[in-house]
């Protein structure tokens, strides 16, 4: 079917028009993107997308991911003329309180939006990891009858996402893993949003993209037949290798006044808007679209609709000869997870002295088993992290259903690729690397926790406790930094037991991240609590370790490897000592008030804290007039247990700490 040129520009001015207007009137957007990138939207939305308008989930569809989410306008006005469900009203409330078109695009606020996106280079990353769950969902779905899964990613990005660093981490593992499902748009303008981009950038960027494997195309992105030939070749060369086309435009494409310069990207063309409009063949009336343009979309809808209708035959005779799988399809999406999972876990010898991080291998294995979608990957730590999926396969250009990910040096690229992978819908993502490499993460972690995205962060070596490598890898304000995000929890278990709390705790977690903080060095089993009781405690965030034999005079409170002191302390302290084990503050402040108290009675206000961190976070549960053994300071290279007792993690300072109240 060839392009309808005449009614796909009339289109693509009015797609315009609806920018103009909603950003003139909410005095607050992005307009340089939806003008310069038009053209490319009417053919993408008007002819080119496997999409269904009325089943924006569709598992069979392409994905459309913005990376570039400050020119959100482009992705809401050809979702309106799609007939997604999102209304002129919409539209006309662009950037306002409670409306589905807010500044930047979010996940399952507006239908058909398949990311969050905004921070730059994070779309790519995005788009990147919905290729690599497509091609996962190929290789374990479809048969030699049934090709149920047989779609695209495309991803419109511009000059700000390729800057940022985690796009060439991303753009990098994509081309080594061979993603010929990844169709990476560059909206080259020329312009970023300070300055002409021959300010900040020199590179021959197709260059850089051929030479992480990519197929490299380059064109005028405002000629429709040359973008769609471009898209054409693309969807059809399956050779192992990424797509990369260079669109050149035309910032601010429709108000001369500033079009081709840094002033179109943001909103400071809006007191031109009435002229462009005028400029462009539009009437006076606002967010006009036409009778011919609707009559497009209607028609281009049916068909849609009637592709989908074909697909969904084939799916459904997929079912009848593939129950099994079928079945499993279902579960995965629903995110189907066994309520009794953390009984697959054995229970591990009570003379066991094994650091978290290994016990966490071992409990990752039965849930493995009973997650088959469940996904491992690290950043070139496999070794040191030990979450390797046994015989679950590495992901490979040739083994695509492998289990394991080998995401090379690229931390942050492995946590926004995770949030792709997540996103897709199918498979759970999991990923390690050393705590103190969070802070490389965070921006991809943080839009994991916006978006409700059900990751697994397995972070290993989470203490001074890492001993000779130094301060520079051993966290001390990471863990309370990632507490203070909201909509994840932390886990930080204390003992092999309740590691294999934990690790049930994340996978039944399926409206948020979690990451589980686990050590490099040994800890002992904390026997004197029943296994049960630890594990189950870990689930509620926060559980009596050690009860008080007499009246309750002092409470004290730890988690991970310093539980063991709160422990050993108590029993210096007293009868009227009581431990508390909090390895998660987020899933023990989700508790009842009732079980709060009970855990922590406000009638005992003699209250420590010991954590290898710093101490400022214990204080919502110690008070003002309690105290935390804690650390205010970095780290030192020595054996993990010298470092501990130099700066007094250990019973004694616990000790001190409560004599003195």
């Amino acid at each position: 079917m060839s392009l309808n040129l005449e009614i796909l520009s009339r289109a693509a001015n009015e797609a315009r028009g609806l920018c103009m207007d909603a950003v003139q009137a909410s005095k607050s957007g992005h307009l340089g993107l939806p003008l310069g990138c038009a053209e490319m939207g009417a053919v993408l939305y008007g002819h080119a997308l496997k999409h269904n308008p009325e089943q924006p989930r569709w598992i069979g569809r392409d994905y459309f991911v913005l990376s570039a989410g400050h020119g959100s306008m482009f992705l809401y006005a050809w979702l309106h003329l799609s007939g997604y469900d999102l209304p002129m009203e919409e539209i006309k409330q662009f950037r306002q309180l409670h409306s589905k078109t807010p500044g930047h695009p979010e996940f399952f606020e507006t239908p058909g939006v398949e990311c969050t996106t905004g921070p730059l280079g994070q779309g790519v990353g995005n788009a990147v990891g919905v290729a690599v769950a497509m091609k996962m969902a190929a290789a374990r779905f479809n048969t030699s009858e049934h090709r149920i899964f047989d779609q695209h990613c495309i991803c419109l990005a511009g000059d700000g996402c390729l800057q940022e660093g985690v796009s060439a981490e991303a753009s990098a593992f994509a081309g080594h893993f061979g993603l010929d499902n990844l169709i990476l748009i560059y909206d080259s303008n020329a312009v970023t949003l300070d300055a002409p981009a021959t300010a900040t950038q020199s590179e021959d960027t197709a260059a850089r993209f051929k030479a992480y494997g990519f197929d490299v195309q380059e064109i005028n992105g405002q000629d429709m037949q040359a973008f769609l030939d471009a898209l054409n070749n693309a969807r059809e060369n399956n050779n192992g290798r990424p797509k990369f086309i260079v669109a050149h435009t035309l910032i601010g494409k429709g108000i001369p006044e500033i079009a081709g310069t840094f002033k179109a990207h943001g909103e400071a063309g809006a007191k031109f808007v009435d002229a462009g409009r005028k400029g462009l063949g539009l009437p006076d009336e606002h967010y006009f679209v036409s009778e011919e343009t609707k009559k497009y979309f209607a028609e281009h809808k049916k068909k849609l609709l009637a592709d989908y209708d074909v697909w969904e035959r084939i799916y459904n005779e997929w079912r009848k000869k593939n129950p099994d799988q079928a079945r499993q399809l279902d579960d995965a999406i629903e995110r189907k997870v066994d309520a009794d999972l953390l009984s697959k876990i054995p229970e591990f010898p009570k003379d066991s002295k094994i650091a978290t991080r290994k016990a966490g291998s071992e409990a990752l294995q039965p849930l493995a088993e009973a997650m088959p979608f469940l996904i491992s990957g690290s950043a070139d730590l496999h070794g040191s992290t030990l979450n390797y999926i046994k015989d679950g396969g590495d992901f490979t250009r040739e083994t695509p259903a492998g289990r394991n990910i080998h995401f090379g040096i690229r931390e942050h690229g492995m946590c926004a690729i995770m949030n792709g992978i997540s996103y897709h819908g199918i498979f759970r993502a999991s990923g390690a690397t050393f705590l103190v490499f969070t802070d490389y993460c965070r921006p991809s972690i943080r839009l994991a926790a916006l978006s409700k995205l059900p990751n697994i962060y397995i972070f290993t070596h989470d203490s001074i406790g890492v001993g000779e490598d130094g301060p520079t890898h051993e966290p001390v304000e990471t863990v309370s930094s990632v507490r203070l995000m909201p909509q994840i929890d932390v886990i930080r278990p204390a003992d092999p037991e309740e590691t294999a709390g934990a690790f049930a705790a994340a996978a039944q977690r399926i409206d948020g991240p979690t990451l589980l903080s686990l050590t490099r060095q040994t800890v002992p089993m904390l026997n004197e609590i029943d296994a049960k009781t630890r594990r189950e405690g870990v689930a509620r965030g926060g559980y009596i370790a050690k009860r008080e034999s007499g009246k309750l005079d002092l409470i004290l409170m730890s988690c991970g490897s310093e539980l063991q002191h709160a422990m050993k302390a108590a029993g210096e302290l007293g009868e009227g000592t009581r431990v508390v084990s909090m390895p998660c503050f987020e899933r023990f402040e989700r508790q009842s008030a009732e079980y709060r108290k009970e855990v922590l009675p406000s009638s005992c206000r003699r209250r420590v804290a010991i954590e290898a961190g710093v101490p400022h976070i214990w204080y919502q549960y110690v008070g003002l007039d309690g105290k935390v053994v804690g650390l205010d300071r970095f780290g030192m290279s020595a054996p993990g247990d010298e470092v501990m007792k130099e700066l007094g993690i250990d019973a004694a300072h616990v000790v001190e700490a409560a004599k003195s109240l």
